[in-house]
């Protein structure tokens, strides 16, 4: 984190577990560039079921959730129902907090039902999503950018087809980074925050895009996303 705000590299640091969050917060604290987000992984859901009421306990410290989502997964997916649960509960929360939130999703062969979950249950009108490697279908896309979403991409999904597709369909007001470090690499190492240059250029090479221009583009879209 001290190294992304020496950087001056906006991030958005989530977490996991709700138990991460006094920690993350305190090294956030009075940071420019860096925040620290209150997550509750869908991967996690049957690990720490519990961990739901901590995580609601925090809320009203920030207005950055994430990460939080479904993941219906091979490996995940006997936990889908909880994982439901979880994030009906999630988002019922959120609505109706007394602060705006914006929310980072993760939906792993579940956009559909994220998608669903947000339209029944999020107050889109006063929140924030930001769908985070998004995997679904153009369709599903297609619905998210309706609903106002957001789409937050990384330099490995520009190795596979359909990840080239589908930032592809992003539209460019819609259009956010990521590094998902530590879960993505660079040069045979976790990626960092300080990587996002390489990313930005990366996405933009792609696009055919001025990696500066790119850059302004991101950068009024966070903007517009914060405001």
């Amino acid at each position: 984190m001290k190294a992304a705000e020496t950087a001056g590299v906006y991030t958005l640091a989530v977490t996991t577990t709700p138990q991460a969050w006094p920690r993350n917060a305190e090294l956030t604290r009075g940071m420019k560039f860096v925040r620290a987000a209150l997550g509750l992984h869908p991967q996690l859901a049957a690990k720490f079921p519990k961990d739901v009421s901590l995580w609601e306990s925090y809320l009203e410290q920030t207005r950055y959730v994430g990460e939080v989502g479904l993941d219906a997964g091979p490996r995940y997916y006997k936990s889908f129902e909880l994982q439901k649960e979880i994030f009906t509960h999630v988002l019922k929360q959120c609505s109706s907090a007394s602060e705006r939130k914006i929310l980072s999703i993760h939906s792993v062969r579940a956009a559909d039902a994220v998608l669903s979950a947000l339209e029944k249950e999020l107050t889109l009108v006063s929140n924030s999503v930001v769908l985070h490697w998004f995997t679904g279908s153009p369709s599903a896309l297609k619905r998210a950018v309706a609903m106002g979403c957001y789409f937050s991409v990384n330099e490995q999904m520009l190795k596979t087809d359909s990840g080239r597709a589908t930032i592809a369909r992003i539209p460019l007001d819609r259009l956010l980074t990521e590094t998902d470090g530590p879960f993505t690499s660079y040069q045979d190492r976790p990626a960092v925050p300080s990587d996002m240059p390489v990313i930005v250029g990366s996405v933009a090479s792609y696009l055919r895009l001025n990696p500066e221009t790119l850059r302004s583009l991101l950068l009024e879209n966070m903007k517009r996303l914060l405001a």
